[in-house]
């Protein structure tokens, strides 16, 4: 009788390349839904943008330092409130209003700005909001991918 050697022993095998191709393929199914997440997210943060400069630049009689327009902590929180009602967290990791960036675009100093606070006295200028929010990875985040930092700017014009 002739013994069988353990390296031609195949009991088990499947088990092995099983765990093997199980990982790899949660990996990838954990990795699409979270890149998916992701940018869901960015584009809710862009649409929060937008509705944040929409509440900015609504008609109102002539712009006036803190008259006429929500100060800026007003717009701050439409993007806020946006965000919070539909952006995808798992955690702590919310919109706030330090990752909202509002300024008028006031390339050349000329007339249509207070010379002093930069903000639009006169219509047809423009204002832009950014938000800048920092998307955690849940899963991906174990194998050291992340954080993903989202972006989103809308410039509209004052009517």
């Amino acid at each position: 009788m002739q013994k069988k050697s353990i390296f031609f022993n195949q009991k088990g095998a499947a088990a092995v390349e099983f765990a093997i191709v199980l990982s790899l393929l949660l990996t990838l199914i954990f990795g699409m839904i979270e890149f998916g997440l992701a940018m869901f997210n960015q584009q809710v943060i862009t649409n929060a943008a937008r509705e944040g400069a929409r509440a900015g630049i609504v008609s109102r009689s002539v712009r006036l330092p803190n008259v006429g327009i929500p100060p800026d902590i007003g717009i701050s929180d439409v993007v806020v409130a946006y965000a919070a009602n539909h952006l995808v967290t798992f955690g702590d990791d919310v919109l706030t209003v330090n990752d909202v960036d509002i300024k008028p675009i006031d390339d050349d100093l000329s007339d249509g700005f207070d010379p002093d606070t930069h903000r639009c006295v006169v219509f047809e200028c423009d204002l832009e909001v950014t938000v800048n929010y920092t998307y955690e990875f849940l899963f991906l985040s174990t194998l050291g991918i992340g954080p993903l930092n989202l972006q989103a700017a809308s410039v509209m014009r004052m009517e």
